[in-house]
């Protein structure tokens, strides 16, 4: 077909077969956890495996494959890496978050704003007001306590302890010299290692955090992580409302927004079929059994 015969528009629909043939060679390795021999790649790419060695030989002379001289086994080569490499650098979680809150706050009509670790705790990088916020502003660069806050309590249980330890100990001491009844924040104490192995347990089974007049009377926070690449968490997406509201008849609704809108973030991010996986099982938890 010449270009004057195209349709309007009809070019962008053109594809090349060959290529999308190639790719499920390219996936059938991206798969496994190592190379592979000839045949379960072509089985895994659904095609003979005389079909499927072709592809691999021009992977190979383009450097995205390579077969092992031992086992014959093929795998990713140096350019593959190159390319996964070149993809993370150009990564940016808040410059994708922006999407992602923006819908997510109009879905549920509450604040939403996506927080980064710091040396000093979860700051807030980015914000979308809310419809149903009230008075209360997200203010960016904000840091959030770790042990009392949504946000913080998602970092505090996927991120590795060596990075939270000093924050950690710090607001531990802090609420032991608390008087209980002179204390500032309205949430729970958290005093010892049980209180945070308490807090870890229930935002792993359910896969966010929520808490409730913790930081300001009379708001609610949740919050789901996101992952990146390698299944570490990168940021915390959070949702803040009235606690009338979000820990109301709108709770499940929110909450299963909140991690729909994560995942996404954490696939956009490279986290995989794992991690996306991880995130429609957190959702289904949040279903009330009539809901199912």
């Amino acid at each position: 077909m010449s270009t004057k015969d195209q349709k309007p528009g009809e070019w962008t629909q053109r594809r090349i077969q060959s290529i999308e043939v190639g790719f499920q060679v390219i996936r059938a390795m991206e798969a496994a956890n190592g190379p592979l021999p000839l045949r379960d790649i072509a089985a895994a790419a659904g095609m003979p495996p005389s079909k499927a060695h072709l592809y691999l030989v021009s992977f190979i002379k383009e450097g995205i494959a390579f077969q092992d001289p031992v086992t014959g086994h093929y795998g990713f080569g140096r350019f593959a890496v190159q390319l996964g490499l070149s993809a993370i650098r150009q990564l940016d979680v808040v410059a994708f978050a922006r999407e992602e809150l923006s819908a997510l706050q109009q879905a549920t009509g509450f604040a939403t704003y996506l927080s980064l670790w710091g040396d000093r705790g979860p700051g807030i990088v980015s914000k979308v007001d809310g419809e149903r916020q009230g008075s209360l502003a997200v203010r960016l660069g904000y840091v959030l306590p770790l042990l009392t806050s949504a946000t913080g309590q998602v970092f505090l249980t996927y991120l590795d302890e060596a990075e939270t330890a000093a924050v950690r100990q710090d607001e531990m001491a802090a609420a032991r010299r608390e008087a209980p009844d002179d204390a500032q924040s309205l949430a729970p104490r958290v005093t010892t290692a049980r209180d945070i192995q308490k807090i870890v347990e229930t935002v792993r089974r359910q896969g966010y955090s929520m808490t409730i007049n913790s930081i300001n009377s009379s708001f609610a926070a949740i919050a789901a992580p996101v992952f990146d690449y390698s299944g570490a968490i990168v940021a915390a997406m959070t949702v803040l409302g009235s606690d009338k509201q979000i820990a109301g008849p709108r709770m499940t609704s929110t909450t299963e927004a909140l991690i729909a809108a994560a995942g996404r973030l954490s696939e956009r991010l490279g986290a995989g079929t794992r991690a996306a996986e991880a995130q429609v099982a957190m959702t289904s938890k949040t279903r009330r059994p009539a809901e199912k």
